[in-house]
C-alpha cells in the first residue's frame, strides 16, 4: 500500500477490514484481565444468564475494531491519533465463532484551523460479523498529516 496523506483522502472513501474470527478463549482472556463479568467468563452462567451464551466484552469488541483497523494501514504514514470516539452503538452480541469485518467510511476532511501541518479525518466505523450485521458502530476523530510539502507551503506567511 501507498502511504497516504490527508490530501490523498476524500469524504465517501471506504475501507473494509480482513476478518478475525473470536474464539471463546480469547474472549474469555481478555474479559478476565479487563472486564470480568459472568457473562463474559464463565460459559455455564452464560448460558442461563440474558445472552443465552458467551459474548465478547464490549471493549473487547472495540480492541478488536481498532486492531482490524490498523492492520490495514491506511493511516499508517500519517495519524497522529485521535482526540476521542463518538458514541459507540454495540448493536449485537459477539459470541465464539462470529468473524469480525471492520467497514470504515469517511464522512467529513477538514483543515486543522490552528496546525497547518495536519488536516482532521471524522471516520464512521461499523464493525460487522460474518452474516453482515452490524456488532459496533461508532465515529472517530481522527489528526492526519499534511504531505510534508504542502505543510511547509502552509506555513509561509508572504
Amino acid at each position: 500500500m501507498t502511504d497516504r496523506y490527508y490530501e490523498d483522502f476524500k469524504v465517501g472513501d471506504r475501507f473494509t477490514s480482513g476478518g478475525l474470527t473470536m474464539t471463546e478463549a480469547g474472549i474469555i482472556e481478555f474479559a478476565r484481565q479487563w472486564d470480568p463479568q459472568p457473562f463474559h467468563i464463565d460459559v455455564e452462567f452464560a448460558k442461563k444468564w440474558t445472552y443465552g451464551g458467551l459474548i465478547a466484552s464490549g471493549l473487547h469488541t472495540m480492541s478488536v475494531t481498532l486492531r482490524l483497523w490498523l492492520d490495514l494501514g491506511v493511516f499508517r504514514a500519517c495519524s497522529l491519533g485521535s482526540p476521542g470516539i463518538g458514541e459507540v452503538q454495540f448493536a449485537r452480541p459477539v459470541r465464539p465463532g462470529d468473524t469480525l469485518r471492520v467497514v470504515t467510511d469517511i464522512v467529513e476532511l477538514r483543515l486543522s484551523a490552528s496546525k497547518p501541518d495536519r488536516g482532521i479525518a471524522r471516520v464512521r466505523q461499523v464493525t460487522i460479523n460474518q452474516r453482515g450485521e452490524a456488532v459496533l458502530e461508532q465515529e472517530t476523530t481522527v489528526f492526519l498529516k499534511r504531505r510534508p510539502a504542502l505543510a511547509a507551503n502552509a506555513n509561509l506567511r508572504f
